[in-house]
């Protein structure tokens, strides 16, 4: 991917967005820029065309700074039905940078972005989408907005990369639990965070402080509302479905353990039948039975595919961390409002 040695100096108010969870990132991409303009643009996309859990992805441009990419601008996939079969998403992706070239706007492909419903990404389309970005442009990343998380208050917008011990994985398309168990790879080994810096430029600046002051003050207290609101039941609600899976991923697992080892016994018996039968037969001066290829005899039984229950897994933890999350600052204004109550009283 082509790269720009030098950045640009006109801009310069930054916000720092989400981190990562801590320790160096083994990628080319250590820290993400992101124009404030590309945000808008994606909150945009979510507010027309997003639906509830509807998911609107679209693709973002950008350029390589030394280990910092750079996201200047980006475009949404339209939506479309069953009825449009003639569309071409390839197609359609390579005329959009085609034009914006011709305008002299950055045109290089860097990664896609998705809106998430209270945070269910971790999914294996995601992972299988991520992987062809990834294996295509090594910097690509994937950003995640979540629209509820928004509308409390908070922009929840993060940026994640498959690890390269995933990506081998991926690679050789092996899934089996022996090859994930050999690479060390834990739903916490699957995705790692990019630190996110929304950069403006003093213009923009200006005038977010100019509807700062025209916001009401109503407006400026919402954050200290004591309702929880519906957001805790439903990722509640969410979590109990994704065990629900995890369970019956364990009981398909246990039942594959179960019928390895009995098939495993039953060869051991044949083994020894086989062996005491040609002792027989040659205290009798016959010849010994001819050998047979005992895993032509007993086929293993297929082991379940062990990446759907790491992603699985992921979601729980990923829906923990939000329901963690969401709980303290609820706890945290409920002790505020009690220690105002006992100071007005």
């Amino acid at each position: 991917m082509a790269s720009r040695k030098d950045s640009t100096s006109t801009t310069t108010t930054t916000a720092v967005v989400s981190s990562s969870g801590g320790g160096t990132l083994d990628s080319p991409v250590r820290q993400i820029q992101i124009e404030g303009l590309v945000v808008l643009k994606i909150i945009k996309h979510y507010q027309e065309e997003g639906q509830g859990s509807e998911v609107v992805q679209g693709v973002l441009l950008g350029l390589v700074v030394e280990d910092r990419l750079e996201i200047t601008n980006c475009f949404p996939f339209p939506q479309h039905t069953e009825d449009d079969a003639d569309f071409d998403e390839v197609q359609y992706q390579m005329e959009m940078m085609r034009s914006l070239r011709h305008v002299n706007i950055d045109h290089l492909h860097v990664g896609w972005y998705q809106s998430t419903f209270y945070g269910s990404f971790v999914s294996r389309a995601l992972l299988d989408s991520q992987f062809s970005y990834q294996h295509a442009i090594e910097e690509s990343v994937v950003l995640i907005y979540d629209p509820i998380k928004t509308s409390q208050g908070s922009l929840s917008l993060k940026a994640y990369r498959l690890t390269p011990e995933l990506m081998e994985i991926c690679k050789e398309k092996d899934f089996t639990p022996e090859a994930l168990k050999k690479a060390n790879i834990g739903f916490e080994h699957m995705f790692e965070e990019v630190p996110i810096v929304i950069k403006n430029s003093h213009l923009i600046s200006v005038l977010m402080w100019e509807l700062e002051d025209k916001s009401t003050v109503a407006d400026k207290h919402e954050l200290l509302n004591l309702s929880s609101s519906n957001h805790l039941e439903k990722s509640l609600q969410l979590l109990m479905d994704r065990v629900d899976d995890m369970s019956q991923d364990i009981v398909k697992y246990n039942t594959y353990s179960r019928n390895l080892s009995k098939q495993t016994q039953q060869k051991h018996q044949y083994v020894q039948r086989r062996q005491q039968e040609n002792v027989q037969r040659l205290s009798r001066g016959e010849p010994p039975l001819a050998e047979e290829d005992i895993s032509k005899l007993f086929k293993p039984p297929q082991p379940p595919p062990r990446m759907d229950t790491l992603l699985i897994a992921g979601q729980i933890n990923n829906y923990c961390h939000n329901v963690k999350e969401f709980t303290s600052q609820n706890l945290g204004k409920l002790f505020m409002a009690e220690a105002l109550q006992g100071h007005n009283s």
